[in-house]
């Protein structure tokens, strides 16, 4: 199959994977805001984003190893998944012996003794999930993962329902949802692919266990260093303002997600493209137009978003207090469009398996957002901590951006992209200066056309690259 066709297919059954489940974020934030205050959401999302962060540490991020090798054709995939099982079991028997100090652990009121049998499950189910799933990604049962993102959204939203609404759970029913999800998940990847069939108990191969922890060992601290940028901005506004402005910095991220959510259906599909082309003659030209197609509907998505934050702020957050989280997300926006730009970059050492690199990059974003959030947050709150994500981005993008050289020179127009950026930043300042009014969004929509002018033959060739065959096919 052409490269391009073949993105382009597994691109539109990740849409359907992905989409789902950021359309049950959509649908489910209301439904959350409406039910539970500000500080409850706030708690709820620092218990799911606690046992996020210890997953990739009790399962030394195996989970990346299991999806990388399962790509590689040579590879024996019962070595492969069972590899990724016994390193699963091997460290939740280690993390079990840490149940005791984790329970102490206190931050300005908030207990983690009070849910640490929540954070013990959802980590086990979760890490679980993640480990199914790659595999299955990477043995190139695409169609299998999508049903399970269509699946589990559905279960989702129905637990939510069940546990907040009917029940009225609060911060237990949030995150007992999305661990009755995972369980479902886990149960329906082994039965439709029989997975047990790639479980060996004894003769795995020696040097696949020993190449999978190598790559994959080194991208525990690089998690840790993403969810500093992503989600320690979140404890430090609790630490030094309150639950209740956590509550509203968590709702923020919302909008954003409309952002991450068109990238991550393209990445996923990427990453197989990416390990399939690589060491090609034509591997330089290939990331280029791929990137700069991209980059062109991440720019436009993310305008759009700025234009209509407000209106999304009033449709997410239902309950009182929330509408300020416009604010942020209009920074935010900002800096997961950066992001988006970051994980790009992040193929090419997936495909190079340099995971080390990965984890430098990502040490210079992470220290950059520490050290301006400790800075900033204190004297002006919550902007100060997306002000700081936003940067601690651009340095991870800037420094991957040269590294990267040495593997594919990536054309990346740097004067196209200083523009659309600086496009993006005149939008925010004016809807945070100017607020509300006809003025504002004449000017705000005049702003997303000329974005949307600057980015048309990217766009173009992205709509022609996924909806192609199927307009050849009606032709026809």
């Amino acid at each position: 199959m052409d490269k391009y066709k073949k993105l382009a297919a597994n691109t539109l059954l990740f849409t359907v994977a992905t989409f789902s489940s950021k359309l049950l974020s959509i649908v489910l934030t209301p439904i959350i805001t409406y039910i539970m205050p500000t500080g409850d959401y706030g708690d709820a999302d620092l218990v799911k984003n606690t046992a996020n962060i210890l997953i990739p540490i009790v399962f030394v991020q195996i989970s990346s190893g299991v999806l990388r090798f399962a790509l590689d054709n040579e590879s024996d995939k019962r070595d492969v998944f069972s590899v990724g099982i016994q390193t699963m079991m091997m460290g939740y028997a280690v993390f079990l012996l840490f149940w005791y100090p984790i329970s102490l652990i206190e931050f300005n009121g908030f207990h983690l003794g009070d849910y640490i049998i929540l954070i013990y499950v959802f980590v086990l189910t979760s890490g679980g999930r993640h480990v199914c799933q790659h595999f299955v990604r990477g043995s190139g049962k695409v169609k299998i993962f999508a049903i399970d993102g269509v699946l589990a959204t559905a279960l989702t939203l129905l637990f939510n329902v069940l546990f907040l609404a009917v029940f009225k759970w609060g911060v237990y029913g949030y995150v007992l949802a999305v661990i009755a999800a995972d369980l479902c998940s886990i149960v329906f990847f082994f039965v439709t692919n029989k997975l047990w069939r790639f479980v060996k108990l004894k003769g795995i191969n020696k040097t696949t266990r020993r190449d999978m922890l190598r790559f994959s060992i080194p991208l525990i601290p690089t998690q840790i260093l993403w969810w500093v940028i992503n989600m320690s901005d979140r404890y430090m506004i609790r630490g030094f303002i309150d639950d209740s402005l956590t509550g509203v910095y968590t709702l923020s991220y919302q909008i954003p997600n409309f952002v991450a959510m068109f990238a991550t259906i393209f990445m996923d599909a990427w990453q197989l493209s990416a390990v399939d082309e690589y060491d090609n003659a034509e591997t330089s030209a290939f990331f280029t137009k791929i990137f700069r197609i991209f980059s062109g509907g991440i720019f436009v998505i993310a305008s759009a978003l700025v234009l209509f934050a407000q209106p999304f702020t009033f449709i997410l957050g239902r309950g009182e207090g929330y509408f300020d989280a416009w604010h942020y997300s209009t920074i935010l926006i900002m800096a997961t469009t950066i992001s988006c730009f970051v994980n790009f970059l992040g193929s090419i050492y997936m495909a190079e398996k340099k995971s080390v690199m990965s984890m430098v990059t990502a040490l210079a974003g992470a220290a950059t957002n520490v050290v301006l959030n400790l800075l900033m947050i204190p004297k002006i709150g919550a902007y100060g901590a997306a002000i700081a994500t936003v940067a601690a981005f651009a340095v991870v993008f800037i420094s991957r951006a040269v590294n990267t050289r040495k593997y594919v020179k990536v054309d990346f127009k740097p004067p196209l992209m200083v523009l659309e950026f600086l496009l993006l930043i005149v939008q925010c300042v004016i809807m945070l200066k100017l607020e509300k009014g006809t003025v504002m969004y004449i000017v705000e929509a005049g702003l997303f056309l000329l974005m949307l002018a600057l980015n048309f033959k990217p766009i173009k060739e992205l709509l022609t690259l996924l909806l192609g065959k199927f307009l050849k096919r009606n032709r026809s």
